[in-house]
């Protein structure tokens, strides 16, 4: 989900979420938590030269702070975005330059540092999963707990039972395998169920193990989910597919796709906003 920089969470491309342009004031005003992007005001002046990159850098110079400067023909202005991995990258109008891209970067350390220490401050799912681990499910925070002892023992989490090979040790791979085996079976049903209510001809739902998008679509009615939506609440996990099914009837982020939205999901702002405080638990 040609994709425009913000957070890497909902990227804008074919049904992919990108903030409303002109949103009423409540709407959250920074992109999902997994990057953060700052755009100069300024376009490229016309009679800067092209810098030359050799092929194999792949249009990319890196510098030695940990800022990578990339050119992009699409791009109108000078552009600063720090990802998830904590690597900045500035992008390079088609006609910019390299030495001032550098500059831009240098006036806007203060905000680069800004931005880092936000992403440092943000809650991060732990690493090890074993007893007693908090962990998000069904959107709350809930204890990996013992269930069953034996030789098919289980684990509690929230409400829900699952099988793992034993108690001791790192739970994750194997409780992650079993969160997507439930998202196989109830993302695509919930999205039947929405796609009915609101008349939207769907042709086939798949999910996925997406690093960087929560949903995606085509305009051949396919619709595309991240199993960790099972992870979020119910209202999170609808304005999702909502979202995707609104994109089959307007494949773009115009108002009227945003009308749309608002239709059938009026409380997309309080979902968008759980996204921007939460997100970076999912490692998105």
């Amino acid at each position: 989900m040609d994709q425009l920089d913000f957070l890497g969470l909902f990227r804008a491309a074919r049904g992919v979420h990108k903030s409303p342009p002109g949103a009423p004031t409540q709407a959250p005003a920074a992109p999902v938590p997994s990057s953060e992007t700052l755009v100069t005001v300024a376009h490229a002046p016309a009679e800067l030269p092209s810098i030359q990159v050799p092929p194999h850098t792949s249009n990319r110079v890196v510098e030695p702070a940990g800022v990578v400067f990339r050119r992009s023909a699409r791009a109108r202005s000078y552009r600063l975005s720090l990802g998830r991995d904590g690597v900045a990258v500035a992008t390079i109008p088609g006609r910019g330059s390299l030495s001032e891209a550098q500059r831009f970067v240098e006036r806007n350390q203060a905000w680069l540092e800004r931005a880092r220490a936000r992403q440092r401050a943000r809650p991060r799912a732990a690493e090890v999963w074993t007893l007693g681990t908090h962990v998000l499910w069904r959107g709350q925070w809930a204890d990996i707990r013992a269930a069953v002892a034996g030789p098919r023992p289980q684990v509690a989490v929230g409400a829900d039972a699952f099988r793992v090979p034993r108690h001791e040790g790192d739970l994750r791979a194997v409780l992650e395998a079993q969160f997507a085996r439930r998202a196989r079976i109830e993302l695509p049903a919930r999205t039947w169920e929405l796609a009915a209510e609101t008349g939207v001809d769907v042709r086939r739902i798949t999910v996925r193990n997406q690093r960087s998008r929560w949903g995606s679509c085509s305009a051949g009615g396919a619709i595309s989910l991240n199993w960790r939506l099972v992870q979020g609440p119910e209202f999170v996990r609808d304005y999702i597919i909502y979202h995707e099914l609104m994109h089959l009837r307007e494949m773009n982020h115009s108002r009227r796709f945003w009308s749309h939205v608002e239709a059938v999901c009026p409380g997309w702002r309080d979902a968008e906003l759980w996204i921007k405080r939460n997100g970076s638990v999912l490692s998105l």
